[in-house]
């Protein structure tokens, strides 16, 4: 028996061999499990989200997310970036995109600066070409993260900024024309028009609206970005006040200039209308709500023009809100009462918001605008922004919610250069209020 086990046990050396051999080099060629790259996982729905390691950051942004509740499938992603001194959490609190998102499914994106100034790069060297570095690499990143996340569709990838953010998005279309289908710039300037080389942030000759160039100069710039690209480039939508004394007015023409000329149509209107009061919109390449180009132009307003509503009229550029026409603000009623107290330079204000609708509301948005020279320093009851001009006070977290019938009232301090009066109307939730 004990020979022909030890027999058995020889002629089994040889396989017993082979298979050590080839566990060896399976164990030496698997990839490490660490190596697999990181899933992307949803955010909770409905909630502001910071998300953090979504990849390639070089200028330390920080990423926040929300998700509505009723995420489509395959959804839209807008890109909303803040002003200069802001953050994502300011830019969700202060525009109504979370709303629409909620109504129609799409996802969006708050990159926010971390640098001292909070305002984004849009003038190195880096930031001025595909993938050189800095915010607009970052922002990309949060592309890619909320893609995996969500399966979202790679064609419909949009921007939109105010200020500073509407700078960037000028940049992220020329940095970036095979991600972004269209952009919606408030207050901003061409790309490439505050480009620098000594690291400064700030470019006083394009801010002043002295940076002039023919249109295939500053389209010469945007195709400078990505060089070689034969791709479709994305539709722009822009829009500035006659009395910006931040980024003047002359910007307005040479962002027309440079867009025009990128999607290769006239610089002819093709359309010109005044969809509001003061406003004239213009049109270019195209007579719909989706032109190539479309330019809205605001009479006699500041720097801080965005003001609500303005989102809705953003998607129907965009063609997120899937009907066409803008959405219509929900059915609400409101009286606001509003008195002043003033002295030489300062005053302070009571508002009174009364609810005379048939239901609750709730989360609310009062939109007023402001005389001509005041700015408000101080306020309680909700959350002012901007400090002047077409101004949007938001509840505060006590306060969202006014039954029927019921009243709140807020205030604030500002300062004056003569006129001390109350605003003369007001909105709640984009639906007109009646004075008393």
């Amino acid at each position: 028996m004990s020979d022909r086990v030890t027999s058995l046990g020889r002629a089994l050396r040889p396989l017993l061999g082979a298979l050590l051999l080839l566990l060896t080099a399976t164990v030496l060629t698997a990839p490490a499990a660490s190596a697999a790259p990181p899933v992307a996982a949803p955010v909770p729905a409905a909630t502001l989200t910071e998300v953090t390691g979504f990849g390639a950051n070089p200028s330390n942004l920080q990423m926040y997310v929300y998700a509505p509740a009723g995420v489509a499938a395959h959804p839209a992603v807008l890109v909303a970036v803040h002003w200069c001194g802001g953050s994502g959490p300011a830019m969700h609190s202060g525009t109504e995109y979370s709303q629409l998102a909620d109504r129609y499914g799409f996802v969006i994106v708050y990159p926010s600066v971390t640098r001292s100034s909070k305002c984004f790069d849009v003038s190195s060297p880096q930031a001025l070409r595909r993938g050189g570095g800095s915010d607009p690499v970052g922002i990309k990143s949060m592309i890619d993260w909320v893609t995996a996340a969500y399966g979202a569709d790679t064609a419909r990838v949009y921007a939109t900024g105010i200020s500073s953010g509407a700078m960037m998005t000028n940049v992220l279309l020329g940095d970036y024309p095979d991600v972004f289908a269209a952009g919606s710039a408030f207050s901003g300037v061409p790309f490439g028009c505050f480009a620098t080389t000594d690291g400064s942030e700030w470019n006083s000759a394009c801010s002043g609206g002295a940076v002039v160039h023919t249109a295939q100069g500053w389209g010469d710039l945007v195709r400078g970005a990505y060089p070689g690209y034969t791709g479709t480039r994305p539709r722009m939508q822009v829009w500035h006040g006659t009395a910006d004394d931040v980024l003047r007015y002359p910007n307005f023409g040479e962002e027309i200039k440079q867009w025009t000329d990128v999607r290769g149509v006239s610089r002819t209107p093709a359309a010109t209308d005044s969809p509001a009061s003061g406003w004239t919109r213009t049109r270019y390449g195209g007579t719909g709500d989706q032109a190539p180009v479309e330019a809205v132009s605001l009479e006699g307003v500041g720097h801080n023009l965005y003001a609500w509503g303005m989102a809705a009229r953003v998607l129907t550029f965009f063609g997120l809100d899937s009907a066409g026409p803008a959405p219509q603000p929900q059915p609400t009623g409101c009286r606001v009462t509003a008195t002043t107290s003033a002295w030489s330079t300062g005053l302070t204000a009571s508002v009174t918001l009364s609810n005379t609708g048939p239901s609750a509301i709730d989360g609310w948005r009062l939109g007023f605008t402001l005389p001509s020279g005041q700015t408000i320093t101080n306020g309680w009851g909700a959350t002012y922004a901007p400090a002047s001009g077409a101004v949007t006070a938001t509840n505060a977290a006590y306060n969202g919610t006014l039954a029927a019938g019921a009243s709140v009232t807020i205030g604030y301090q500002a300062d004056h250069t003569g006129n001390s009066a109350a605003p003369g109307s007001f909105t709640l939730n984009g639906a007109s209020c009646t004075l008393s």
